[in-house]
């Protein structure tokens, strides 16, 4: 399989295997079927797991949705783009890594959400962003794009459904859920019938999603092209709900990761191996014969296609800056443990306003009215939140429990605390002392005074998005 896999990199681009990049918004790893929700109906990205490689250890380098696209666009962390806050544009100096492979020969497209900023629409031969062209879901021009593409030329497309983002359709195609029986319920929320109801809306989104990856499928299979075509499904960051979205805990960044491609993997594959979103930019590149551009502080993980059990990366890191709410974390995690620090303690993190103001928070404010919330719970409401935190993966696969006192973690507490402050030195981020502000109130959901207004950026002051250097890998 290896030796297959490297035949294709040095292949020319009318060999080159074309490519789909599907990108579900605000949706948790463990809301997929295959990597464990029992409930969740998605029997097309189920099958699309037992036809290729799932991936058990991908996270994003941001739990917010433009900030995390716009790393995977570039293969740079989000202090290093110029865009590390939520609708924040990239620069036009930066390279988009669909931009070199449309230089090599590929017909490149995007469906659906697009919120990278403008410089990023030469990256595209077509742009179909057109909502009520797209669905209610994102979806209704996937299968017309793949007919009507250029057939003498390799693909890419940047498919960017609007499920599972709030707010919810009232009807969608595909599987629906019974609440009572059908849901499964976050340790992070309350179980109650608002919140069942409110998961509802969202499971039958994931499911909307996963009808359309089968027509796809069914549509590359017609045209006799699903051999050498290489479909990935992952999401821009956790679900929307309380405990889950702009946290650099699993529960935000962890995130689902399906690759399918028939001539390159075997099917029913998985691996462990630790992997960043900033590396899918260069593994893409490879696969296509692209060298990656200098920019691109990623790495390539394309031999773990044919090796999925071998090591890969020995860390992560992920930010979370302003989204809705100021903010200034860090995480540094490895397969054993999770550090975090945050520089703005005084500030709770109950979520964006779309999380903190649905129908499942409110639940979760009633129960803590009534002192009925557990850990993982209460953790929305936290203020002041701890400026350092330290979990065990393995022992605490939920991270709720702060280790970060306890001797016994001094040694690896003490080793990411360097690595952490390394990858922040080496790739030039910083904290400015005037954040962007709370456009809204935290609690009401009401605009502030402040609204539309804009601090510093991180990384701006040692101009980290003309920085390449790599960090620790």
């Amino acid at each position: 399989m290896a030796a297959l896999i490297g035949s294709f990199l040095k292949s020319s681009a009318q060999n080159a295997p074309n490519i789909i990049f599907i990108i579900g918004d605000d949706i948790s790893w463990d809301d997929i079927g295959a990597y464990g929700n029992t409930k969740i109906k998605t029997p097309n990205l189920d099958k699309l797991a037992r036809n290729g490689l799932l991936f058990k250890n991908m996270y994003l380098t941001a739990s917010s949705c433009s900030p995390s696209r716009t790393s995977i666009l570039t293969g740079r962390y989000p202090h290093n783009t110029g865009a590390a806050e939520l609708h924040s544009p990239l620069p036009a100096h930066l390279i988009f890594f669909p931009e070199q492979l449309r230089q090599k020969g590929y017909f490149s497209a995007l469906v659906g959400k697009w919120h990278e900023g403008p410089a990023t629409k030469r990256a595209y031969d077509t742009l179909l962003v057109d909502k009520k062209a797209n669905g209610e879901g994102g979806e209704l021009q996937w299968v017309n794009l793949l007919k009507a593409r250029p057939k003498d030329k390799p693909f890419f497309f940047w498919l960017a459904a609007y499920d599972a983002h709030r707010p919810w359709s009232t009807t969608t195609e595909g599987p629906q859920h019974h609440s009572e029986t059908e849901i499964s319920v976050p340790p992070t929320l309350v179980d109650t019938k608002e919140t069942r109801q409110d998961l509802t809306f969202y499971y039958n989104e994931i499911s909307r999603l996963d009808h359309y990856v089968g027509e796809l499928e069914k549509e590359l299979e017609r045209q006799g092209i699903a051999e050498n075509t290489l479909i990935i499904f992952t999401a821009d960051n956790g679900r929307p709900f309380p405990g889950s979205k702009t946290r650099l805990y699993d529960a935000g960044v962890k995130t689902p990761f399906i690759v399918k491609w028939p001539k390159g993997i075997k099917p029913g594959t998985v691996t462990e191996s630790l992997v960043s979103s900033i590396d899918i930019a260069p593994t893409l590149l490879e696969l296509a014969g692209v060298k990656p551009a200098e920019t691109v502080q990623g790495k390539s993980f394309a031999a773990l296609f044919g090796t999925p059990d071998q090591e890969f990366r020995k860390f992560v890191f992920a930010e979370h800056n302003w989204h809705d709410y100021a903010a200034y974390e860090r995480s540094v995690r490895t397969k054993d443990f999770l550090y975090v620090i945050n520089k703005r303690t005084e500030l709770d993190n109950g979520g964006p306003i779309d999380a903190n103001q649905s129908p499942s928070a409110t639940a979760l404010k009633l129960a803590k009215a009534k002192g009925k919330l557990t850990l993982l719970q209460r953790d929305a409401f936290i203020a002041p939140r701890p400026a350092e935190e330290f979990f065990d993966n393995f022992k605490d696969p939920l991270q709720s429990r702060n280790e970060i006192a306890n001797k016994t973690y001094a040694a690896p507490i003490a080793e990411l605390q360097k690595i952490l402050k390394q990858w922040q030195e080496e790739t030039g981020d910083t904290e400015p002392a005037n954040l962007t502000p709370d456009w809204y109130d935290r609690e009401n959901g009401k605009p502030t005074p402040a609204k539309d207004k804009r601090g510093e950026m991180p990384g701006s002051a040692k101009k980290a998005d003309h920085i390449n250097a790599e960090g620790p890998f």
